[in-house]
């Protein structure tokens, strides 16, 4: 039996097949996608109608935990085409615990949720022991239109990759604050204010909706943890394909870049919610682009699938390439582990 333990974040790949897919209930015909690495969210058939559906947990993060919660499964609900406009929570607080953190966390999912159009349906709040900080788990579902939907297993060789704003969104913003303390030491409190402003980045549902109402897209990812590195590898690993990215194309933020150098981490592994990869027919991919663009959001296509598995390759700026393989644990992580 294997006994070393997992890492912090995301079980590996290996433990989902060997251990998790293998205890999935009763198999039913109305469940149209279901597990799978690299797929973002659940597609099951009620009635005539189809629901996409998406569970994730926020443990970090904890000035925004509420917010994040909301945004990152309906963001995974988006890449699927779909507009987002249910949402279940489960929070979950430490001993010692009142009023006040549960009625920031609920003002902050009550916020998020309306600012999307999503009604907050149910949920579960309850005190925990053994917890040294809270824990949301969100629930989100949306209704498929007649468009249909997209799933990235459908990725084909040969088609293009576009990624929207830039890596470590996410883990930009939480290691601004949650370790606001030194940065503004190093950097100044006008670039942590700055750094933490990218929580108003963290969604993606209208990014989605926008490519997707464009045609040609075959399939969507959200890179969460992993960041762009990870969110690469699980696409490819959905589809069975490979890709080719350029480091010259993904974008970094000078805030990113310099937290990340702060801390001694790889800006493309970093936790990257607010960040889309888009995989478009190339025939259309600039115009997705320039729409995006239009619509106030950064996109660049960043290369193309391969048709081998076993090519992830990223592509330096000295023109040399490398291989850009899935993350043991996202560099969130790292930093937050480091002490000053």
């Amino acid at each position: 039996m294997d006994t070393r333990k997992f890492p912090l974040g995301k079980v590996p790949p290996k433990a989902l097949f060997e251990v998790v897919f293998k205890y999935l209930g009763s198999r039913r015909s109305d469940v149209i996608l279901g597990p799978s690495h690299g797929e973002d969210a659940a597609i099951v058939k009620v009635g005539k109608e189809l629901l996409t559906l998406s569970c994730d947990p926020i443990s970090g993060a904890l000035s925004r935990i509420g917010m994040l919660s909301v945004r990152v499964t309906t963001n995974d609900v988006a890449t699927r085409g779909v507009r987002p406009t249910w949402f279940l929570s489960c929070i979950m607080l430490p001993e010692g615990s009142g009023s006040k953190i549960l009625r920031t966390i609920c003002r902050q999912t009550g916020q998020a949720a309306k600012k999307l159009g999503v009604a907050i349906v149910g949920g579960h709040a309850e005190v925990t022991p053994g917890l040294d900080h809270p824990l949301v788990i969100g629930c989100a579902a949306g209704r498929v239109s007649t468009r249909g939907y997209v799933a990235c297993s459908d990725a084909k060789p040969g088609r293009k990759i576009i990624l929207t704003k830039g890596a470590g969104v996410e883990g930009t913003a939480i290691l601004a604050s949650d370790r606001a303390a030194p940065l503004t030491r190093a950097f100044g409190k006008g670039f942590v204010r700055r750094a933490v402003a990218f929580f108003d980045m963290t969604s993606v549902v209208e990014d989605a909706m926008t490519a997707f109402e464009c045609g040609s897209v075959l399939a969507m990812h959200d890179p969460t943890e992993g960041g762009i590195a990870g969110g690469l590898n699980e696409l490819a690993n959905a589809s069975r394909t490979g890709f080719r990215v350029y480091e010259e194309s993904i974008r970094v933020a000078p805030e990113t870049q310099k937290i990340c150098s702060f801390f001694g981490i790889d800006p493309l592994k970093l936790v990257s919610s607010g960040s889309l990869l888009v995989v478009a027919e190339e025939r259309s991919a600039d115009s997705i682009v320039s729409r995006l663009e239009r619509r106030g959001v950064q996109a660049t296509i960043i290369g193309e699938v391969l048709p081998s598995w076993s090519k992830r390759i990223l592509v330096k700026r000295t023109g040399h390439e490398a291989r850009l393989s899935l993350p043991e644990a996202d560099d969130l992580w790292t930093a937050l582990r480091r002490r000053f």
